[in-house]
């Protein structure tokens, strides 16, 4: 199970995601980063096919520059993911004799970043669709997507969108922590991007460790206001 996930808030964005991939016909689970730099003011991450996901990642490191100097940087990505999707499609053997039928090739894609001031998040899905996610400021690919959603509908009251970045970089955190607990295919260490108009910042183990102390203020600051409710 894979979890991608972006958040706006008013002056960044944040991306962050698990590190475990799990091979379900093999029977195994392995780490791996799932999410990249695309230029200095933006980052991407995948699920789905590896072989996708390492196509595009050579793709972008190439094509980066070109990709964020479009008008339009969501065609700009789907120009670039559309003729590796045609490629693998083209190139997949559906069954193979003695062997369980592994699915299509298919890959979601989470890009998240700035074009001059203007943020944007960007997904583009296995059919090379392009959505747009910035004016809801929430969104997340990847198997465990659906309870991230869900999760990120619960921390809504807390209008992450008119708060600082860092704000944003705890509730992350604190999304993927409970996913954790509550789903064994996702794991490993946090990975997580911080994003704003000027650069973007890979944080390392002592930012995560940090961010949640924060985290564990904040459930204690929430359960004091319920302990204060009646």
């Amino acid at each position: 199970m894979t979890v991608v996930l972006a958040i706006k808030c008013a002056d960044g964005l944040v991306m962050g995601a698990d590190t475990q991939v799990t091979e379900k016909h093999q029977g195994m689970s392995y780490p791996a980063r799932k999410l990249h730099p695309l230029g200095e003011r933006a980052a991407w991450g995948g699920s789905g096919a590896r072989s996708v996901q390492l196509d595009l990642e050579r793709k972008f490191s190439a094509s980066a520059a070109s990709i964020l100097e479009a008008d339009d940087v969501g065609r700009a990505l789907q120009q670039a993911v559309l003729p590796v999707l045609r490629h693998h499609y083209e190139h997949f053997i559906e069954e193979v004799p003695g062997e369980e039928s592994m699915g299509s090739p298919s890959a979601f894609l989470l890009a998240a970043g700035y074009s001059g001031e203007q943020p944007w998040i960007i997904e583009v899905n296995p059919h090379a669709m392009v959505g747009h996610y910035e004016d809801i400021g929430f969104h997340a690919i990847g198997s465990g997507a659906p309870m991230a959603q869900q999760a990120g509908v619960l921390l809504a009251h807390f209008n992450m969108t008119e708060r600082p970045v860092d704000y944003g970089v705890v509730t992350a955190v604190r999304v993927l922590d409970a996913l954790s607990q509550t789903a064994l295919s996702v794991g490993g260490p946090l990975d997580l991007f911080r994003i704003t108009p000027d650069a973007r910042h890979h944080l390392d183990g002592d930012d995560i460790a940090e961010a949640r102390e924060h985290v564990e203020r904040w459930r204690s600051m929430e359960q004091d206001a319920l302990d204060k409710l009646f």
